[in-house]
């Protein structure tokens, strides 16, 4: 058997998170995220600010919690923001540095799109060349651009609201679904290309440790290498499309046949099975 623990991004927080594993000093060494993961409201732990640092938090309990028992994986990869709990994972980070980063990180993404009408939209059922022409075509009325690749029949945009609507109505003409996503930005796309910098002066300052795990980018799709500069690929991450199928794919043929999904809900649970049915996967949160 392979494992590989995958790790959930914004968008499946829930109020409550991480309750069941109190008492834990992480917990009252951060007394604002802790009351916030354990009693909301949803719409203050929904925004981004809030929501990333208190995702990753309980991802780090979750993961040590799971080392404690025996299980530590082979692989660990990372939805958007899950990639900081892999990466933590993997010893990358520590456990306080990669809260604090994900709290810098929430705060200037929030600030680059506070004064923009925008939204992300997972579009179903459709051909990812055909939503990657209809968002070229509909970039004349604002930014818009395909922001994840999550699995066969999911893909999502991301951008202005203008020029989203324009996308989706084609799209649902042409078949399509589309579902709003409950994020507070516009998330992986060139908006965030200021933020992406303010990011970096700050990920710059922090150590770096050897990777004990192999740890999926999402900007490639593939594995961090020992001469990749990691920092590099986090600030590109911030603004770049989520390439969740192909790394899903690749730890498949590198023999992963279990998963364990770390985080609220079962989204990337549902996604690794509609990539290959027969993988065995469960979640922890």
């Amino acid at each position: 058997m392979k494992l590989g623990i995958i790790y959930a991004g914004q968008g499946s927080q829930v109020v409550g998170m991480g309750k069941s594993f109190y008492p834990h000093e992480i917990f009252d060494q951060n007394e604002d995220l802790k009351e916030l993961c354990f009693n909301g409201p949803l719409e203050k732990l929904s925004y981004t600010p809030y929501t990333q640092p208190c995702m990753v938090m309980v991802a780090t309990i979750i993961t040590d919690l799971l080392k404690e028992h025996g299980i530590v994986p082979d692989y660990t990869a990372g939805l958007s923001l899950g990639e900081y709990s892999a990466l933590y994972c993997a010893g990358v980070f520590k456990r306080q540095q990669v809260i604090d980063l994900a709290r810098f990180r929430g705060k200037v993404m929030q600030e680059a799109v506070s004064e923009i009408e925008s939204e992300m939209i997972a579009v179903l059922g459709m051909k990812e060349e055909l939503l990657q022409d209809l968002c070229h075509q509909a970039s004349s009325l604002g930014v818009v651009s395909i922001s994840n690749y999550n699995c066969p029949g999911q893909t999502v945009i991301s951008g202005e609201v203008k020029a989203l609507e324009a996308s989706v109505k084609i799209a649902k003409e042409l078949g399509g679904r589309a579902l709003p996503l409950k994020v507070s930005g516009p998330f992986h796309c060139s908006m965030y290309k200021d933020a992406s910098y303010k990011f970096y002066e700050e990920v710059k300052k922090a150590e770096i440790n050897d990777f004990k795990k192999v740890v999926y980018s999402n900007v490639k799709g593939a594995p961090y290498k020992k001469d990749d500069d990691i920092k590099e690929l986090l600030r590109q991450q911030i603004m770049s499309p989520v390439l969740f199928e192909k790394s899903i794919r690749d730890l498949i043929n590198k023999g992963v046949d279990t998963f364990i999904e770390v985080g609220p809900g079962k989204a990337l649970s549902g996604f690794v099975k509609k990539i290959d049915k027969s993988v065995k996967i469960y979640n922890v949160c």
